[in-house]
Parts: C-alpha cells; structure tokens; sequence
C-alpha cells in the first residue's frame, strides 16, 4: 500500500521507518504507521529509490520517528538441491540517524 512522501508529516512520529536492501546500490523506503506498512512514493506515484540507505535518511531528515531498520531478504538460500525454504530469512538491522550528511 503506498503513501506519498508529502502526507507522512501528518503521521509524526511515524512509528518505523524501513529501508530495504533491495540490490547492490538500490534501497527503497516503507514505514510503519499504526502497524500498518505502507511504501513510500513522491507526487507522481514512483516508489522513493536511491542508491544508499544515507541517500534516503537525508530526504526523511525533516519528519521524527521512533526507529530506522536496514531490512534485507536474501534469495542466495534457494540453491539447487537444498531444501525448500521453510521460514523467512529476512534480516533487519536498527539504523539510527547519522547526520553524515
């Protein structure tokens, strides 16, 4: 479920913010609002992308929220001859404000 970038001010302190690791140099952002997830987009519906998790902290930097996460779900556990994957292997990783920026 999306929601643009311009309405998550109304929602402050958002209650999570997710960065996903989404290949080598690609993140995109959801956040987490009344334990609902929605993906993050700009005015014209595009998914918010960039190509570091800094990259995106620095867009966000003017809302408060309670926590920033790094998630990644790796694929490389589905190699042949393994057995079928059985539960999540998702990885998330608390990422606080750096301010490197």
């Amino acid at each position: 479920m999306p929601i643009k970038l311009s309405e998550l001010a109304a929602h402050q302190p958002l209650q999570k913010v997710i960065l996903h690791s989404l290949e080598m140099a690609l993140y995109q952002v959801s956040v987490l609002i009344n334990n609902v997830e929605y993906y993050v987009t700009d005015e014209q519906g595009e998914f918010i992308r960039d190509i570091s998790p800094l990259h995106i902290q620095k867009r966000l930097d003017h809302l408060s929220y309670g926590d920033m996460v790094l998630r990644h779900t790796s694929a490389y556990d589905e190699m042949c001859g393994q057995p079928e994957k059985l539960a999540s292997n998702m990885l998330e990783v608390p990422y606080g404000k750096n301010h490197l920026y």
